[in-house]
């Protein structure tokens, strides 16, 4: 029987290394936030490195948020900001146009997938904040307004949704996701919707949460028709 052999560690630097060291030292040594990291001397001297290949690594791991120096503790174990380095980046004209796809499609999914937490979390106030949006869209022939209420609308659900980092989430790919739609469906505006947010708001108030869910994938449509097969 032919055993596979190992892959070559081909071109990776020796901070690069020395970065993945220190993150199965972290877990190995079952560090937390809160926790302190040995001096740099003493964590060089046991990896066999110098304290410049040392330094490098562990500057990477404070910009993903991992460490940090606090005055009179040295380097310590912090919770990580999970989007942080996304939060970055997540710029359309930095992205590929597969990529761009991929975060559109995304966004859909996220859409679909709170309704569960919409029906736990919701209140009579939430859905009265809701009704305040729902009555300004119906209520003007303006677009920018209409369009404006769309956003504050969808905004508010993941609010209500009571997920913080679906909320921050959302925020982020909000940008993309008008970049890719407005780019595919020219005069987005006049397509007439058969579910309205005024059919969405009294799912949720009198209705299940799959009922719910039905009805958001058909206010969806416009945007799922023009997922590429």
């Amino acid at each position: 029987m032919k055993i596979n052999q190992p892959k070559p560690i081909g071109s990776i630097s020796l901070v690069d290394q020395v970065e993945m060291r220190l993150r199965e030292y972290f877990i190995e040594e079952n560090l937390q936030p809160g926790d302190p990291l040995p001096k740099e001397a003493d964590l060089a001297d046991a990896m066999g490195v110098s304290r410049t290949a040392l330094r490098e690594a562990l500057a990477r791991l404070k910009t993903l948020g991992l460490i940090e120096s606090r005055r009179n503790r040295g380097i310590i174990i912090t919770q990580p900001d999970i989007l942080g380095s996304m939060e970055r980046v997540l710029e359309p004209n930095f992205l590929d146009t597969n990529t761009l796809q991929d975060v559109f499609e995304l966004r859909l999914v996220l859409e679909l997938g709170i309704s569960e937490l919409l029906f736990l979390r919701k209140t009579s106030e939430s859905l009265n904040l809701l009704e305040e949006i729902v009555n300004r869209e119906e209520g003007t022939d303006d677009r920018l307004i209409k369009t404006r209420c769309d956003a504050d609308f969808h905004a508010l659900l993941y609010k209500i949704s009571g997920n913080n980092t679906i909320l921050r989430f959302q925020k982020m790919l909000q940008p993309i996701f008008n970049y890719v739609y407005n780019g595919t469906i020219p005069g987005r505006s006049q397509v007439k919707n058969p579910v309205t947010h005024r059919h969405l708001l009294e799912s949720l108030r009198n209705e299940t949460s799959s009922k719910f869910r039905e009805k958001m994938k058909i206010h969806l449509q416009v945007y799922f028709d023009t997922i590429p097969e």
